[in-house]
């Protein structure tokens, strides 16, 4: 009797056992095949996308004196470029359904990588060979510090993997853990979106964070569809559950109103700064996102995760480097400083000058650097000239100059 009831008993048991283990990481040889697949298809599309914003790029560069607005539309380098940018987020996309969500999100350093060498290479001012080591060292140091960082982020990245099913995400969606998170989550955003409505509080700090807080959102629904889709093409259909359209539509919303902020910010400070604190802010928070939602670094050793966050903070280095080494914009300024004209007459306290004419770089309506301007070129301070009431046959002094400092 035993032994005739042991293979009901063991199929009884099957259900229980394969539950338990979807939620335990894998370890063997299939789990790290899968990590190297989606490592290498993010790779792979944060080089393509990286491409083609550069070609897009360069055919506005190229028709920026064109009359017609819409002029790039007409080249073959734009839509070479955005063919190229949408087969990029597809490798991006499909790379969330292999690999866990804490690797994924920190290889997008790559792009900041593959911008600085093309920058420098491809779309690069002219540079004179002994300013290149200091114009361009820092970019290359942050280069190699990004390529150290994601060697380790592949090869200690966490290794948890489990089918994204309808119920498995249902289950991971109600857990405490998350509902904790996702409490504490929605505090901070309202308090950051309080004091950067009301308050006028518009700090880079600020709206960052409320960039990387929809972001975590972002990338948690992005790999639970990419999962269920890839699921669905391996035989088992999971688009017809109503959690796969609840995700779909969150991912659409936070990644439009992350675009909003993101529009917002580069309104008001500089590209370099909003693609480092960026970057920071949003892969730490994808990673505790990732960690509390699917459980990402269930069963590591302390080894696996200290390598995985030391991989973070190089790769962090590396992209601060990389855009601390940019060149910041000089702001046009639309009005011209008369003192500042060719052959205008400067009045000094010895007399009448005339005033030299520049040999410098500069000119009106000209997209031309004057960062080499240098200092006698500023605008001169003219003295207080005081009205004075004299006699009636006196001559006043036409006009009356006021005094501006240097900082003004």
């Amino acid at each position: 009797m035993e032994g005739g009831n042991s293979p009901s008993l063991q199929l009884q048991q099957l259900p229980l056992a394969t539950a338990a283990v979807s939620v335990q990481p894998h370890t063997d040889s299939f789990s790290y095949k899968e990590n190297l697949i989606g490592a290498l298809l993010a790779i792979f599309g944060h080089l393509v996308s990286s491409i083609a914003l550069n070609l897009q790029k360069y055919s506005h560069i190229r028709l920026a004196g064109s009359k017609d607005p819409r002029a790039y539309f007409r080249t073959k380098t734009w839509w070479s470029g955005l063919l190229l940018l949408v087969l990029g987020e597809l490798g991006v996309f499909s790379s969330y359904a292999f690999a866990p969500l804490s690797l994924i999100v920190p290889l997008s350093a790559v792009s900041v990588v593959a911008s600085a060498i093309i920058g420098i290479i491809f779309i690069k001012e002219k540079w004179k060979p002994k300013e290149f080591l200091r114009r361009y060292v820092l970019s290359f140091v942050g280069c190699g510090l990004a390529v150290v960082g994601t060697y380790l982020l592949v090869t200690f990245g966490p290794n948890s993997h489990e089918k994204m099913t309808a119920e498995n995400i249902t289950r991971h969606l109600v857990s405490w853990p998350f509902l904790l998170y996702m409490l504490v989550e929605i505090i901070v955003f309202c308090l950051l979106l309080y004091f950067y409505k009301e308050r006028n509080a518009n700090y880079i700090v600020i709206i960052l964070l409320l960039v990387a807080l929809l972001g975590s959102m972002t990338v948690v629904t992005v790999k639970a569809v990419a999962g269920m889709i890839l699921v669905s093409i391996q035989g088992a259909l999971q688009l017809d559950s109503p959690i796969f359209y609840i995700m779909l539509v969150c991912m659409i919303a936070t990644a439009i109103y992350q675009a909003t902020f993101l529009a917002q910010a580069s309104q008001l400070y500089d590209s370099a700064q909003i693609s480092s604190i960026g970057y920071i802010l949003s892969t730490t928070a994808a990673i505790s996102a990732g960690a509390t939602f699917y459980l990402d670094f269930m069963g590591e050793d302390v080894l696996h995760i200290c390598m995985f966050a030391l991989g973070c903070l190089i790769a962090f280095l590396g992209v601060f480097l990389i855009t601390r080494n940019r060149k910041k914009p000089v702001p046009f300024e639309p009005y011209i400083s008369m003192d500042a004209m060719p052959g205008m007459q400067n009045m000094h306290d010895k007399g009448i000058a005339v005033q030299p004419d520049l040999k410098a770089s500069f000119s009106y309506g000209a997209l031309e650097n004057n960062d080499s301007m240098p200092e006698i070129y500023t605008p001169a301070t003219l003295p207080i000239v005081q009205e004075q009431h004299g006699p009636k046959g006196a001559s006043a002094p036409p006009y009356r100059v006021l005094e501006h400092s240097k900082k003004e």
